[in-house]
């Protein structure tokens, strides 16, 4: 198991392994190392997350730049807003920016999830971020009625949910998710097409792995 992490975070164009140190203890990844992009950080959790067997993933790994006492946090800020405003999925006006030792913290209110999706998303790569914290709230300014079967029938059409064993419960704009599934990708997958549905506030993912022999 600990191989089949190392390649599949090898396997990632950005990443070398020499960079990142993995350790695996009861189907549990310990990730260390050092990188030069909080971007390469979430990838390499990401890639060993995704690696059938793993359960839970110990993230250690420190963001280190060359040019570290050369950008202040107010240099930080500008470019975090200025990616903002440059990205057209970015309600750029309800976004509230604040830096702290390379910290950048996301705030505001957004209708859709691929907006506070966004928002993190521009600003992952920039030089000088070491971790980013997003506190974006998904706030619909018009709330419909959600449909539970809407929600399921996107299940069912999606390919990787084939003869999954997933239930939907809907209350008040709050989506839970039981069920049994195979995978991780399949835990994660089944959440995304969740929060696609109009006016979702939570998705609340109680979904279980079961991985078969």
């Amino acid at each position: 198991m600990q191989k089949d992490v190392q390649d599949a975070i090898n396997w990632e164009p950005l990443l070398n392994i020499a960079q990142v140190g993995v350790t695996v203890i009861d189907a549990i990844v310990t990730l260390t190392g050092t990188v030069n992009s909080y971007f390469k950080k979430m990838k390499a959790e990401e890639a060993a997350a995704n690696v059938t067997g793993i359960r839970a993933v110990l993230e250690k790994i420190e963001v280190r730049f060359d040019n570290d006492d050369n950008k202040t946090d107010g240099e930080i800020a500008m470019e975090v807003l200025h990616a903002l405003k440059a990205n057209w999925q970015v309600p750029y006006h309800k976004i509230k920016v604040k830096v702290e030792d390379g910290w950048v913290t996301l705030e505001g209110d957004v209708e859709w999830k691929y907006q506070a999706d966004a928002v993190k998303k521009s600003v992952l790569n920039l030089d000088g971020v070491k971790v980013v914290t997003n506190h974006i709230v998904v706030q619909p300014e018009t709330v419909d009625e959600l449909v539970k079967g809407a929600i399921e029938r996107a299940l069912a059409r999606n390919w990787s949910m084939d003869d999954q064993d997933i239930t939907v419960d809907v209350l008040a704009n709050n989506v839970t998710l039981y069920g049994t599934v195979n995978s991780y990708y399949q835990k994660n997958e089944a959440e995304r097409i969740a929060w696609n549905a109009p006016g979702v506030w939570t998705v609340k993912n109680e979904l279980v792995i079961d991985f078969k022999d």
